[in-house]
């Protein structure tokens, strides 16, 4: 499907334009298991890798943080449409496991390995200058998490959301940041699962959407 997601998608209102000098991005669920060839693979996401993986370059070189929020399953800490399956042996994103790996395409140079310890007891793991990844028990980034806390603490006004399948955790990120006041990107190309409906409903909450490509112009004019 061809997506509209011209630059004109970014409304000019003076609430809800990014401010890009006070932008972060949010990877959400770009792990091993939910790409093709994964465990539990969503159609459409090794196609956006390298949109994503770009966006995250573009960040990097801008000093901006990059947060990549991530799922572990174990436990009774698993949302309730997916306990049978989980609890019937599927091997997905299991902590410490190869494939609740965040895709390395979209890591820094020399990231460690995930530690799903730290991660599953709310800490923001560093993964490299300004880049954390962290877990979130839900399909929202916000829910039961220190997010918000985190990216108030350091500045953070607008929130670059890109990653795995638009009609579960990023829309459930879209709605998480809207309430909270931040304003929201949607990464229209680097999302897996999304479509025109997906653009106009989060246009509803005041979330813009351009592809990739526009998303990373406006933030390499930051980069020195």
């Amino acid at each position: 499907m061809t997506l509209s997601v011209e630059p004109a998608a970014i409304a000019d209102d003076p609430w809800t334009r990014p401010e890009w000098d006070r932008a972060a991005l949010l990877t959400i669920d770009t792990q091993v298991d939910f790409v093709e060839g994964g465990a539990s693979p969503i159609y459409g996401t090794a196609a956006v890798i390298p949109a994503v993986a770009g966006l995250a370059e573009a960040f990097r070189r801008a000093g901006r943080p990059i947060v990549h929020v991530i799922r572990l399953y174990r436990g009774e800490d698993v949302d309730l449409p997916r306990r049978s399956l989980l609890d019937g042996g599927a091997p997905i994103v299991r902590p410490g496991s190869a494939g609740a790996a965040i895709v390395p395409a979209l890591l820094p140079p020399d990231a460690p390995d995930l530690d799903a310890e730290a991660l599953l007891g709310g800490a923001f793991q560093a993964l490299g200058p300004g880049e954390w990844a962290m877990w979130k028990p839900r399909w929202g980034a916000f829910h039961r998490t220190g997010l918000e806390a985190f990216l108030r603490e350091l500045g953070v006004s607008t929130v670059v959301i890109a990653g795995c399948n638009f009609p579960n955790c990023p829309r459930a990120a879209v709605i998480g940041a809207s309430e909270r006041d931040f304003r929201v990107v949607v990464a229209a190309d680097a999302i897996s699962g999304v479509d025109e409906r997906h653009l106009a409903e989060a246009a509803r909450l005041g979330a813009g959407h351009a592809p990739a490509r526009v998303i990373a112009g406006s933030i390499s004019i930051l980069s020195v």
